[in-house]
């Protein structure tokens, strides 16, 4: 068998269930992986350690087991919030877990007194686009040439918003 293969079978004979819950310094390392893994600039170490140190920064974590699978994070101004970004590593993609970490993630903010959370997405992105539509997001606006792709080719942003009230 070939090694993706195998890599699928194991999880699915794995029995730990996935666990959301708050990120913590001990996981940068982690975060910063799946981010680079996911998109083309990845954010560093630093920069989660900065951000779990922000006030009004929150950070999920998605583990199962011992691994950390996948993260949000979110930064919240007054009564509305972005969300900066959603990952799961790819060998944990297509089992339904970003949606239940979008969703846990939209409760906590929810429970912090948020009414109104917007994001960014690149609009070619249909996984990504199919998540948030199917999360309750609409289309609010549009990004010409937002996200630089390190060539000459730069991509489009849907902002996105979903009311929590």
């Amino acid at each position: 068998m070939t090694a993706p293969v195998l890599d699928w079978l194991s999880w699915l004979w794995n029995p730990a269930r996935p666990v959301i819950e708050p990120a913590s310094q001990r996981d940068v390392a982690a975060l910063a992986r799946i981010h680079g893994d996911s998109f083309h600039r990845g954010w560093g170490k630093t920069e989660f350690d900065a951000m779990l140190r922000e006030p009004g920064t929150m950070i999920h974590r998605l583990r199962r087991g011992r691994e950390v699978v996948g993260f949000a994070v979110s930064r919240q101004t007054a009564d509305e919030a972005e969300i900066l970004s959603i990952a799961v590593s790819a060998r944990a993609r297509g089992r339904g877990l970003s949606r239940a970490l979008l969703m846990t993630h939209l409760g906590h903010l929810a429970g912090r007194g948020v009414r109104a959370v917007f994001l960014e997405v690149e609009e070619n992105n249909q996984p990504a686009c199919r998540l948030y539509r199917n999360a309750g997001f609409e289309v609010v606006g549009r990004r010409e040439n937002y996200y630089n792709q390190g060539t000459a080719t730069k991509l489009n942003a849907l902002v996105m918003r979903r009311d929590l009230s």
